[in-house]
This record gives C-alpha cells, structure tokens and sequence, in this order.
C-alpha cells in the first residue's frame, strides 16, 4: 500500500475517532484533535519504521515501541504526548477497530461456515481461556502489591 493511501486511511480514523470521542464521551472535537494527531502520527512513524528497518516485526509492534518512547521520562515530547492522549478515551477508537476488522473478514464469511461448528467451539474456548488467564493474572498482580 503506498503511502498515501494510509494518509487517507489515517485522516479518515482520525476523524472518526474524534467524533466517537465527540458523541459517546463527550469531549470537545478540537480539544480531542491534538491527541488523535499525536496517535496518528506515532501509527505513521511506526509505518515508516516498519518499511526502514530490516527487522520483520509487526507495525504494531513498532507503533508501541514508538508510542513507549514518545511518552518516556527522557523524552522531550512527553508531557505534551501525554497531556494530548489523555483527552482521547481510549474505548473511542476500538468503534473503528472493530468497523475495519468486521470489513476485514466480511469476505471470508463462507470460509469460516465451511469450517462447521467446530471452529466456533474452538473460538469460544479461545476467547474464554484468553479472559479467564488474564482475570487470573491480574488478581495475582493486583493482589501481590496490595492495591485490591
């Protein structure tokens, strides 16, 4: 995909989860717009980074490690990077995860039916055990430092 088409792609996130900011929490278009830039342009650098170095990582864990240092103690951006995303409720942008993930698979729907039941067993044990681990975890966690 070349570049533009992921500026477009990213303009077009960025409007949207600044109105699922608007409407579902309530937070001012234009003060929602410095957060939802900075994740814009952490996700394009992490883009960029991705075609550049040579190591074959997902962009996402690019845009992680990108997102970890715009926000770390050393960084010279931090305050601003943190102060911008913390207007960002961060439930606004999983709509449009969800609405590109849905478009994603809609194609292979007959795919997944020719698979038969034993696929959503499957993903039903999958997504249990994926909550139950993580429920487990954070109670040992929470409970080992003494917050709960």
């Amino acid at each position: 995909m070349r570049y533009v088409e992921w500026i477009i792609l990213f303009l077009i996130s960025g409007l949207g989860i600044a109105l699922a900011n608007f409407v579902g929490f309530e937070v001012g278009f234009l003060e929602s717009l410095p957060g939802v830039a900075v994740l814009l342009i952490i996700a394009f650098l992490g883009l960029v980074v991705s075609k550049i170095v040579p190591l074959k990582l997902p962009i996402v864990a690019y845009v992680s490690i990108i997102g970890l240092l715009a926000a770390c103690p050393a960084s010279p951006v931090r305050e601003f990077v943190i102060e911008s995303a913390n207007k960002i409720n961060f439930t606004a942008p999983l709509t449009m995860v969800g609405a590109y993930a849905g478009m994603s698979i809609s194609d292979q729907i007959k795919t997944f039916v020719k698979q038969g039941w034993k696929m959503i067993l499957i993903g039903i044990f999958v997504m249990t055990g994926t909550f139950l681990g993580s429920a487990i975890i954070s109670q040992a966690v929470l409970s080992l430092t003494n917050v709960i």
